[in-house]
């Protein structure tokens, strides 16, 4: 029997800081020197958007400029614009990630365009990604639910879903923004998803605001998902979800998967580890459960 593989991506320098204070780079590079050092084969290291709108994103290429230190670990950028993916490719960055939400009202607040106009803009982000052999992957935001408008309809994720794989991209994820959605409603979309987008590789990107994150990662997992995000001690969280309290751990994540025998690349102690580092850098308090419990004694 073929043991289970679940890629983890590390989101801590990204989506971690993003609602943080800014802090100094060589502090994020310190952070990132942790990590790298947890096993971890992916890392979502920084976003090409607005410094004005996301302050603690403002050196963005400064960090790209350091990430040929860690050549066996594939990096990614976040990016809201085309503009922000051919900033992300100048930089240097192999991979870029493009958020598109199906709510029209988290949309215009999140990137000042409607769906159908984020949707759209798949094409050229791809393009782009195209001419210069860079990896595309389609996020969509507020999968299961938008803090404005409510429960999101699961036809409005598969027809972006669609558009993804209609426009080429490499890769597709589900978000869980706001940290809302269980495991029943995880695999329900799972379900609905999956039919349309041939064999694009499908990962899953869940917040604990409301203690289920985990559940419906491993939900995600179960369903057949193979590539998960997560940010050593829960660092982050949405600018829209008042009280949230972030990312899932990858630490609580890792124990969770390898406990299971789920095969994963990141150790356990180490990612621990880094979310000490986290919790230095940002100067306060984090979520992870491990970071505070740490893993259980063995005989």
């Amino acid at each position: 029997m073929t043991t289970q593989h679940v890629t983890i991506r590390e989101v801590a320098l990204r989506d971690g800081l993003q609602i943080e204070q800014p802090i100094p780079l060589s502090a994020k590079l310190e952070l990132l020197a942790a990590i790298a050092a947890t096993g971890v084969r992916e890392v979502e290291a920084c976003a090409f958007v607005s410094p004005s709108k996301v302050p603690s994103m403002a050196d963005a290429a400064e960090v790209a400029a350091e990430l040929h230190h860690f050549p066996d670990i594939e990096f990614s950028a976040l990016v809201a614009s085309p503009n922000g993916a051919k900033r992300a490719v100048a930089a240097g960055l192999r991979a870029i990630e493009y958020v598109v939400s199906p709510s029209d009202t988290f949309s215009n607040a999140n990137v000042g365009r409607s769906s159908a106009e984020a949707t759209a803009q798949i094409a050229d982000i791809v393009a782009i990604g195209r001419d210069s052999d860079v990896v595309v992957e389609v996020i969509i935001a507020t999968a299961w639910d938008c803090p404005f408008e409510g429960p999101t309809p699961a036809q409005r994720v598969v027809d972006i879903a669609a558009a993804a794989r209609d426009h080429g991209a490499d890769r597709l994820s589900i978000a869980d923004t706001i940290g809302t959605t269980t495991p029943g409603r995880v695999r329900s979309l799972i379900e609905a998803v999956r039919p349309v987008i041939d064999d694009l590789p499908l990962g899953g990107h869940f917040h604990n605001t409301r203690g289920a994150g985990l559940a419906s990662a491993y939900a995600a997992v179960s369903a057949g998902v193979s590539r998960l995000d997560s940010s050593v001690g829960g660092l982050g969280g949405c600018p829209f979800a008042p009280g949230a309290t972030g990312n899932i751990a990858t630490e609580d994540l890792v124990y969770l998967l390898a406990d299971s025998g789920v095969d994963v690349d990141v150790d356990l102690n180490g990612a621990i580890a880094a979310a000490e580092v986290a919790r230095t850098a940002v100067g306060h308090d984090l979520p992870g459960a491990l970071l505070r419990a740490g893993d259980r004694k063995r005989s």
